[in-house]
């Protein structure tokens, strides 16, 4: 493949191409500052019209692409400053490139802190091919975890398992900065609980990516941007953060930036300390093969958590000329996290008759040590656009967990009925992660568009060996039926080409990207082995047409693969209590889907989105009684035959004054679960809504309120549907000298009523759960930021290792 491949990039970095039509600028004020958030407006000098608008970056830059041979002049505007008129721009040939004088805006009668409140980016922004929102501007979310601010972002759930989910489908790829997470279910959501919300910057939900990303998310992308300071000199910020729910919580945070013109240095650090319970019933009842009643358990489980994480970003950038800038970032995570459960399980041999009674106390502990580092370069070849990016990552995961199980059982006359069972399980996992990738952009003149071309390769090697010992007797048994050791290796290879065109109503984005995947896996322990090479294209489009000043509408279509984690592969066996575990698959198949999506903005505010998509092989959890022991209960992912998925998205922000914003997102839709798993033929499905709404009060004398609302209905996940759930969180915040100091007080979950209740029905076995977690928390967060505040942007790194990090599960 890559023979094919590599004369091709090559062919197209070295294809010269004319420029493109456009027009590009800076807007700063009178000290020469930049101005972001600006508004920049292009229009028509015949009669005015709006071409085109724009939101001015962090260095007050703003472009407009591919414009037709017109007459043109642009706006520039912001309020609390003058307004800013270019003169003329007359296009001809329909392939220059004009470059206009800076636009200065004054001071206006409007003092200058409250330009700084008004120009804020709102919290939830509505685009066609996805939803931003902007963590950093949410008073609700100070104090919290990363987890708990998703959930709250619009169309996204958590369950009670911790699988994230948005708009109803499982199958997403979370990435912090454009790097995947190797992570899934309850290690991702560890990962993210460890994670403070204050220093996250926004948080971008993306349905129908293109081709130039991994064609892994079956759901869609959900981006984590980090924040990062843009201004020359020295700048930091400073955030501390102390929660009582049932327990406290603690974050605390520092980022530093030093910035001159040829060199760049940055760094952050965060601590985050959490102490949180879970409690979880569960009603089990069992049945043989005629479907006679079996028998029940009737469990409670109290599990409590003390929760310690570190995070430590580093990095520089160094500015080798204007047009060239290389780096290098460094990564590192530690995760400490002390549990221990209490479980009590009673026995019914028939309905409402107890039998006897069992025991069960837990002590676990997970350690994660994860580290990563790139290596990163990026050429603007010359003014006509082209440019070549290139990524190295290197990044290991490591892995140790014990975990201590004693059950004593009992009768109704609370008399011992057997010995005490001991069980001792160590784990020790080793995953690493090595890829680099090379990105090309250039203008193709042949057809008036942009051309984009990359290559990939990654490998990922793991280790996973894990040992269970039976001590009831005082020995230290090898217990061979829950140990494992499990080995694996992937390597993929990839490439895409991604052609955009855009003419004075429709735009028009093409793209193909072809993975060859190689997975050996092996069980050491009992043999077990697999081998599989297999090669896919995935082709994506899209096409947009501008109806109207107030109506666009938008068209995607694309194919996309998500590869069951490493963590879902590996076969290991964790125990809750003796009659309950859980169990990765090693012979999961990848789930592929087509996906389509219809979307329409009006009035450059109002989003609706349309969509279906089907996929094969759907990866789900199946909760079943174990094929050899009886009365122990299974949670396994597995294959089910297929999926369709429909949906209807709507977005509806509103203003009254300039006091209250509101922002409400809701999505109605009907997912059909069909195919045969534990000997149930299932085909599950119904219509199904979730209802976010985000709305931000303006005070007087720099005070500003949020409040937060979600609603979900109920809902269907293969065998097992959850009940509604509702909640509401709210907080107000006062900015303080001169707007470097932020002082917020928020209270999430209000009401009490974020619980999960759930059941699950197949061939054998039903069962309904309810589980409550800490999420009752008021918390009083402080930020405050210090430096120098001048003009110069810095970069956002991302890296090449991007699908392979959202598939580290338990690594």
């Amino acid at each position: 493949m890559k023979n094919l491949l590599l004369p091709l990039l090559l062919l197209l970095f070295c294809q010269a191409q004319a420029q493109q039509a456009g027009i590009a600028g800076f807007v700063k004020n009178e000290a020469g500052q930049p101005v972001e958030f600006a508004n920049v407006a292009l229009l028509r000098v015949a009669d005015s019209t709006l071409v085109k608008g724009a939101l001015t970056d962090a260095s007050g830059a703003f472009a407009f692409d591919n414009l037709s041979a017109s007459s043109y002049y642009v706006v520039a505007m912001m309020v609390g400053l003058t307004k800013a008129e270019s003169a003329d721009i007359m296009l001809t040939t329909g392939n220059e490139q004009v470059q206009l004088p800076t636009l200065v805006l004054k001071q206006a009668a409007t003092n200058l802190k409250e330009v700084v409140v008004e120009g804020q980016k709102p919290l939830i922004e509505q685009h066609l091919d996805k939803t931003v929102m902007n963590v950093e501007n949410s008073i609700v979310a100070a104090g919290s975890t990363a987890l708990e601010v998703l959930e709250k972002a619009p169309g996204v759930s958590i369950d009670q398992n911790e699988n994230i989910s948005m708009r109803g489908r499982q199958g997403v790829i979370v990435m912090i900065d454009g790097k995947p997470v190797q992570m899934s279910g309850t290690e991702l959501a560890n990962l993210l609980r460890g994670m403070s919300a204050n220093a996250v910057e926004k948080i971008e939900l993306i349905t129908n990516p293109s081709a130039k990303y991994d064609a892994a998310g079956n759901a869609g992308i959900i981006d984590i941007k980090l924040k990062r300071d843009s201004n020359l000199g020295t700048n930091g910020t400073l955030t501390s953060s102390f929660g009582q729910g049932q327990y406290a919580k603690s974050n605390q945070g520092l980022q530093l930036n030093h910035r001159t013109k040829k060199f760049n240095v940055f760094g952050n650090y965060n601590y985050v300390y959490r102490s949180d319970y879970t409690q979880l019933d569960i009603y089990r009842r069992f049945y043989d093969n005629t479907g006679a009643y079996n028998g029940t358990y009737d469990q409670q489980n109290t599990f409590n958590f003390i929760v310690n994480s570190h995070t430590l970003r580093v990095g520089a950038d160094y500015y080798l000329s204007p047009k060239t800038v290389m780096g290098v970032v460094a990564n590192g995570f530690l995760l400490d996290i002390n549990r221990n459960n209490l479980n009590r399980s009673n026995i019914y041999d028939m309905p409402e008759r107890p039998e006897a009674y069992f025991l069960t106390n837990a002590i676990a502990g997970h350690d994660r040590n994860n580290q990563g580092l790139n290596f990163n370069i990026k050429h603007t070849i010359d003014s006509a656009g082209r440019e070549i990016s290139a990524d190295v990552d290197y990044i290991v995961y490591n892995n140790q967990d014990f975990q201590d199980f004693t059950t004593n059982y009992y009768n109704q006359l609370n008399e011992n009925t057997q010995p005490a069972y001991l069980l001792h399980g160590g784990l020790d996992g080793d995953l690493t992660i090595k890829s680099a990738k090379i990105d090309y952009t250039q203008p193709w003149n042949a057809v008036g568009g942009t051309l984009e071309a990359g290559l990939k390769t990654s490998l990922v090697t793991a280790d996973n060996d894990l040992q269970f010992y039976d001590r009831s007797n005082g020995g230290n048994t090898l217990d061979t039926d829950k140990s494992n050791h499990f080995l694996y290796k992937e390597n993929i290879q990839a490439a895409y080409v991604n052609t955009s065109k855009k003419w004075s109503k429709v735009s028009l984005q093409l793209g193909l990207r072809l993975e060859n995947t190689r997975a050996e896996g092996q069980q050491l322990t009992d043999g077990q082995q697999f081998d599989r090479d297999y090669t896919q294209l995935f082709p994506s489009a899209f096409v947009g047409y501008t109806a109207s000043k107030k109506n666009e509408v938008g068209l995607s279509l694309s194919r996309r693969i998500n590869r069951p984690s490493y963590h879902q592969l590996n076969p290991f066996k964790n125990f809750l209590d003796p009659s309950t575990y859980s169990a990765g698959n090693p012979f999961l198949k990848p789930e592929l889907s087509y996906s389509f999506e219809l979307s329409h903005t009006y009035d450059q505010r109002f989003t609706t989105k349309l969509g279906y998509s089907r996929t094969t092989d759907v990866i789900i959890q199946v909760l079943a009684p174990d094929t050899v022991a009886e009365k122990l209960v299974a949670q396994k992912m597995e294959n089910l035959a297929q999926l369709d998925y429909f949906n209807i998205t709507l977005s509806a922000p509103f203003t009254i004054g300039s006091w209250f914003s509101s922002v409400n997102n809701g999505t109605l839709y009907y997912a059909l679960y069909q195919g045969n798993l534990a000997q149930t033929n299932l085909k599950n499905g119904r219509p199904s809504y979730t209802l976010n709404s985000n709305n931000t009060l303006k005070l007087k004398n720099d005070w500003s309120a949020e409040i937060v609302g979600v609603v979900r209905s109920r809902e269907v996940y293969g065998f097992m549907e959850i009940e509604p759930i509702w909640f509401l969180s709210a907080g107000v915040q006062k900015q303080l000298w001169d707007k470097k100091a932020t002082v917020k007080l928020n209270v999430s979950d209000i009401f009490f009523t974020n619980k999960t209740r759930g059941a699950t029905s197949l061939t054998g076995y039903a069962e309904n759960f309810y589980q409550v977690r800490d999420s009752q928390v008021a918390t009083l967060s402080f930020t405050y930021k210090f430096g120098k505040s001048q003009e110069a942007p810095s970069r956002r790194r991302t890296s090449g290792a991007e699908e392979e990090k959202s598939r580290a599960g338990g690594n």
